[in-house]
């Protein structure tokens, strides 16, 4: 295991060595408030240039990521993504941008932002879009803050929102915090939503459905055309949670099949790195008659000039400061047009290719609960291997020891020691052939060998560790472990 970097610090070395400073000295104490001056110095540990280098070097090769190999989590698109793309995004004249600029002065990032906009709404069959939500669970949140204003200018909020049982697990959060209750449906044996159950819910009370399609479990709601005019007879809503359109683009446009309201996770399905916390994306596009309420600025076109709209009277409001994640919007760009019409199709082909390629070997080892065609990902079961006292957890660790990911665990709910793969449209053959080798394996020595299992990882820079200890006891900083 790599050593901290307090641990080989040595007294008296330094990285950088400044040149005398020729700026005039002055007191802290004369420039700041009380409560701002430090009453110690930094303790920043004493090194070499070379040592924080190989240091950090070193812990990269024993990190798993992207470039390693595949990272097979279901629900999550943990793809690979262009390097070309970063490199756009971090180019002086956007990264340089102050965003407080006047609009005649950013004509190129203001009709970078229309363009996506526009690509967007016909990616999706809708009329209109915001780029401010900074995430998935932000889109969700003003997708419905949109909704609820659209209710209010109908004269009745209304109180409930449905959500089927194999939903994203952030809905029913941001249900609540969008002033309604969350109404949780079953799901029928096909891993659908149950029309019947649906229909006791529809009533001047019912806002809107939250739906994630394809589902969860990586199943196609064929149902969804039936769904919506269901909620519009009532005057409910019908909004999709737009992170499994990795599956869709170019092949069916969700405002086409009744959907109201739609975010997009960019992070996931338009070329932003994933994962470590951000950076993201989730623009919401809605229908004509949710355009009023979506928040402001808008970008408007006249007079051959681009510029941003304040003067939305029903606006949601700002939901995030100035215009959004923009760097993560120059590279969904890039992404789309580096791909084209064409080409944003064939990734969602590839991608429900890969996933049906891979269930088809697994299936014969795992159980799969839902019989239902796969799209971009499928979700196994290992509840079967208790028999042996292996778990899914097991099962997990064991991967890093044959160097994968593991795939999502226990997600969805619905399914018991679930194991919830989605290889992705980026993957090549050979290391579907390679995961799915590692899967078999791991199938048999739950047979032959549990304990191996049971004790995984044997081979990585950190061993299987008390999840139970962790929480309860949190070790947050070397003080903590030097106290």
């Amino acid at each position: 295991m790599s050593e901290l970097l307090w641990e080989i610090e040595k007294e008296g070395r330094i990285g950088v060595k400044l040149p005398k400073s020729d700026v005039p000295k002055y007191e802290s104490k004369k420039l700041l408030p009380d409560n701002m001056v430090r009453k110690s110095e930094a303790k920043f540990p004493q090194l070499a240039e070379q040592q924080v280098v190989r240091h950090f070097v070193e812990l990269s090769a024993k990190n798993y990521h992207l470039d390693k190999s595949i990272y097979p989590l279901g629900s999550c698109t943990m793809k690979y993504n262009p390097k070309i793309n970063e490199r756009l995004a971090n180019l002086a004249g956007f990264t340089k941008i102050h965003p407080l600029t006047p609009d005649e002065y950013v004509q190129g990032a203001l009709e970078i932002m229309s363009e996506l906009g526009n690509g967007f709404c016909k990616i999706g069959g809708m009329d209109a879009i915001t780029l401010q939500p900074a995430a998935g669970a932000h889109g969700e949140i003003t997708g419905l803050m949109i909704m609820r204003r659209y209710h209010e200018a109908q004269g009745n909020p209304r109180k409930n929102v449905v959500i089927p049982d194999s939903s994203h697990g952030t809905n029913p959060a941001s249900i609540v915090l969008s002033g309604w209750q969350p109404i949780e449906i079953k799901s029928g044996p096909d891993g659908k939503i149950d029309l019947k159950t649906l229909e006791k819910y529809l009533d001047k009370d019912l806002a809107a459905l939250m739906v994630t399609n394809p589902n969860t479990l990586g199943i196609f709601e064929s149902d969804i055309e039936k769904v919506a005019d269901m909620l519009h007879s009532v005057g409910a809503q019908l909004y999709m949670d737009g992170a499994n359109m990795n599956a869709l683009l170019g092949i069916a446009r969700p405002g086409d099949f009744g959907v109201d309201a739609l975010h997009y996770n960019l992070h996931k399905t338009f070329s932003t790195p994933h994962g470590g916390g951000g950076p993201g994306s989730g623009p919401v596009a809605v229908k004509n008659h949710l355009e009023p309420f979506i928040p402001k600025p808008k970008i408007v076109f006249a007079n051959g000039k681009y510029s941003l709209d304040w003067d939305i009277q029903q606006s949601l409001g700002k939901v995030q400061a100035f215009w959004g994640a923009f760097a993560v919007i120059v590279k969904a760009y890039a992404y789309i047009l580096s791909l084209g019409a064409d080409g944003i199709r064939k990734t969602s082909e590839d991608a429900v290719l890969n996933s049906n390629y891979l269930r088809a070997i697994l299936e014969k080892y795992y159980d799969l609960p839902y019989k239902s065609t796969s799209m971009h990902e499928f979700v196994l079961s290992g509840e079967f291997l208790k028999k042996y006292g292996v778990k899914t957890l097991d099962i997990a660790k064991r991967l890093l020891d044959l160097g994968f990911h593991a795939p999502t665990i226990y997600f969805p709910l619905i399914v018991h020691e679930a194991l919830m793969i989605e290889p992705t449209e980026t993957e090549p053959l050979e290391t579907l052939d390679a995961f799915a080798d590692a899967m078999i394996r791991i199938r048999k020595e739950a047979e032959e060998n549990p304990d191996i299992l049971k004790s995984a990882p044997h081979d990585t820079a950190v061993r299987r560790l008390d999840d139970v200890a962790a929480n309860r006891n949190p070790i947050l900083t070397w003080w903590d472990v030097k106290s």
